[in-house]
């Protein structure tokens, strides 16, 4: 008969060595950061978590997976809310997951994929089609709705939905060049959010 415990304490292991994965990728980065070191900070043998993960692109994944899809898919299932205008949804959700990514694990994330994406395509084309390219293709949604709802005017923004969430790379870039100055994030991105509506404002005297 199965011991209850270790079988929770197996069922926790891929969350742990997930967590030691982003520790050791956020300290090392993802081309210095050795698999060895994140069995060690996971508390298990390296064997044990090839048992889990067969390379270090599965622990990078699976980090993805961990930090950043949750809050993706959070944002996402909120677009669904009929009692959210268009207007009412780039105000409270957009922008208040605009404001808590340049502080949260993701941003760790996009840093990484900033800096050494270029040398990992495979990783790359990961991020593309399970974050980003949803990312893009629920603004592009949400915009052609505010059109289709005359809330929103036909503009082009709709064929460069990037600059909808260009806030965040740029507090990223930002943070990642010039450490030592400060900038004030929160401001920046409500100062973006007025000016993205009062562009897209089919009136633009309409108060949200």
């Amino acid at each position: 008969m199965s011991n209850p415990r270790f079988q929770r304490r197996k069922d926790e292991r891929p969350a742990e060595i997930t967590q030691a994965a982003f520790e050791t990728f956020a300290e090392k980065g993802y081309a210095n950061a050795r698999v060895e070191e994140v069995a060690q900070r996971a508390g298990v043998s390296k064997g044990l978590l090839y048992l889990y993960f067969r390379t270090k692109e599965e622990l990078f994944k699976a980090v993805v997976r961990s930090v950043v899809l949750p809050r993706v898919d959070a944002l996402f299932a909120q677009t669904a809310d009929p009692d959210l205008s268009p207007t009412e949804f780039i105000r409270g959700p957009v922008r208040e997951f605009m404001r808590k990514v340049p502080g949260s694990p993701a941003a760790i994330v996009i840093r990484l994929m900033l800096t050494e994406g270029f040398r990992h395509p495979d990783l790359v084309s990961f991020y593309w089609d399970n974050v980003a390219s949803r990312g893009l293709d629920a603004i592009r949604g949400l915009i052609e709705r505010g059109i289709e709802l005359g809330e929103f005017r036909d503009t082009r923004l709709k064929e460069f939905p990037q600059l909808v969430m260009s806030p965040v790379v740029l507090a990223v870039l930002f943070k990642l060049l010039f450490s030592k100055q400060s900038l004030d994030t929160d401001a920046m991105i409500d100062t973006h959010i007025d000016m993205l509506l009062e562009h897209l404002h089919a009136n633009p005297d309409t108060s949200a």
